[in-house]
C-alpha cells in the first residue's frame, strides 16, 4: 500500500512564499506523474501542477511563473515552490501520484495567504 505524506503548509502575507513536500511510501513502482491539486472553500479540487517521468511540466495558468514543482526520485518526494503568493491561493493542497495500479491521494494541506 501506498502512503503519501505531505508537509510545509501554513500561514503567509501576500507576496511571501512557501514550499510543499509530498513523500510517498509502501510499494511504489513506475511513478507515471506526481502533482498538486487544490481547493478553495466552496469550489471544485483544481489542478495546480503536474511533473510527469520524463520530467515534462505543466501548470494552470493561474500559477505559471509564480509556482515551480520539483521531484527527487531517490525520495519518491514531489515539492511545490510558491512564490509570490496572493490571497486567491487560499485553499487546501493535495498530493496526488499516479501509478500503474491507479492513483493516490495525500491527505491535504492547509495553506492560507493573507491580504
Amino acid at each position: 500500500q501506498v502512503q503519501l505524506v505531505e508537509s510545509g503548509g501554513g500561514l503567509v502575507q501576500a507576496g511571501g512564499s512557501l514550499r510543499l513536500s509530498c513523500a510517498a511510501s509502501g510499494s511504489i513502482f513506475s511513478i507515471s506523474r506526481m502533482g498538486w491539486y487544490r481547493q478553495a472553500p466552496g469550489l471544485q479540487r483544481e489542478v495546480v501542477a503536474f511533473i510527469y517521468s520524463t520530467d515534462r511540466t505543466l501548470y494552470a495558468d493561474s500559477v505559471k511563473g509564480r509556482f515551480t514543482i520539483s521531484r527527487d526520485n531517490a525520495k519518491n518526494t514531489v515539492y511545490l515552490q510558491m512564490n509570490s503568493l496572493k490571497p486567491e491561493d487560499t485553499a487546501v493542497y493535495y498530493c496526488q501520484i499516479v501509478l500503474s495500479s491507479g492513483s493516490v491521494w495525500g491527505q491535504g494541506t492547509q495553506v492560507t495567504v493573507s491580504s
